[in-house]
């Protein structure tokens, strides 16, 4: 008899624990997301007002509606236990979190929906959106794709034969578990850094990211794809052409700032020490096209805001949050364009290392230096530019 007592007490007690948990598997705060969550009673009013719509969003109601429909059919789930979160609300959080740099607990009291979830959704939507959009948003270049680039450097900056502006950008983050120094940069925070080149429209047209933020920009440039590709000539790079004016061939460069390394495919400015006019000439109009990555990374971080705060989650996470803004960015550039003050840019001082000198490439330089002083190749307000 005591023994049946016992068991049936143990039973009661686990009877009345397992009836808890049931009770208490939705909290009363996510059972409301389809009464009172931020989605259900935003969207539909902010749909009515385009320009409320465009500053929740950072995009148009257009480029939302093709966005969502180029990956809603991979965002779609299925539940027999509860009725799944729609592709629309997914898409919705996950720019939200882009746009706002808001943490997932604050979206979770918002949109009423779990943390543990919303840190899922918005891996999986960055995820979807960087395969999906990969390759159109950033394609492989075809040789005629680069004497577009091309003429428009050379239309908008005045510098011919420019095939791109690279540069990195320092991702602040919260330290890894496990990261220690490899993170911490020579700014004194922690990040990865996304190494980028762009086109004088302000889009990317390559993206490195990833590399630990105590790495220099000079080094994650050598042990990437794009150096390897230029360096083996698999680009579709056109061949050499004469600059406007001219007769004499000159290779297609890419313009970088000081922690880059010269050769016929890098062109950088001249050190700042015993600079003459020649070479303060030269500083400013490679200046002017090499402005556009930096100008490139500050719409960016002021389209998505993320940027503005240390991004704290795991660091194959943030990997995959920085290639969605990159796609993101050139999506919505692309449709929507821009506006003026969100080409302001906060970017500190770039680092500045001792880099390796190609002789060829200081050639390549005194010739645009030599043409940029030449009745051809020199534009009027240049010299009151310098100082």
């Amino acid at each position: 008899m005591r023994r049946a007592i016992i068991i049936a007490a143990l039973y009661y007690v686990w009877k009345r624990r397992t009836n808890r948990r049931r009770r208490l598997h939705v909290h009363p705060l996510i059972e409301q997301r389809a009464v009172t969550g931020e989605f259900v009673t935003l969207y539909v009013t902010l749909r009515a007002d385009a320009t409320k719509f465009f500053n929740y969003f950072r995009m148009s109601t257009r480029t939302f509606d093709e966005l969502l429909a180029k990956t809603e059919d991979k965002l779609v789930h299925s539940s027999l236990r509860r009725v799944p979160i729609p592709p629309i609300e997914r898409l919705t959080v996950t720019l939200r979190f882009l746009a706002t740099g808001r943490t997932y607990t604050d979206l979770h009291y918002s949109f009423r929906i779990g943390i543990a979830t919303i840190s899922l959704i918005v891996n999986e939507v960055c995820k979807v959106i960087w395969e999906t959009l990969h390759e159109e948003c950033i394609p492989t270049k075809t040789s005629d794709m680069w004497q577009e680039i091309a003429n428009g450097f050379l239309q908008k900056t005045n510098f011919p034969n420019c095939i791109g502006a690279i540069d990195g950008k320092h991702i602040r983050m919260i330290n890894p578990d496990g990261g220690g120094s490899m993170f911490y940069n020579y700014k004194n925070f922690y990040s990865v850094v996304l190494l980028a080149m762009c086109d004088a429209d302000y889009c990317f047209t390559y993206v490195n990211i990833g590399s630990y933020g105590k790495n220099s920009d000079s080094s994650i440039f050598q042990d990437s794809t794009l150096y390897r590709s230029l360096e083996n000539n698999t680009l579709n790079i056109p061949g050499p052409k004469p600059l406007p004016g001219t007769t004499t061939p000159v290779e297609h460069v890419i313009v970088g700032d000081g922690a880059f390394g010269i050769s016929n495919k890098i062109m950088k400015p001249y050190a700042r020490t015993n600079t003459t006019h020649k070479k303060k000439i030269f500083n400013y109009r490679l200046s002017r096209s090499r402005r556009y990555i930096e100008s490139t990374f500050g719409i960016m971080s002021n389209k998505f805001r993320v940027f503005h705060t240390p991004i704290s989650v795991g660091f194959n996470v943030t990997k995959t949050i920085v290639k969605a803004c990159c796609i993101l960015h050139n999506f919505i550039r692309v449709r929507d364009g821009y506006s003026i003050e969100d080409t302001l840019t906060i970017e500190g001082m770039v680092e500045i290392r001792t880099v390796p000198i190609n002789r060829s490439g200081n050639a390549l330089r005194e010739n645009f230096a030599e043409y940029f002083l030449s009745p051809n190749g020199r534009v009027s307000w240049q010299d009151s530019c310098i100082f």
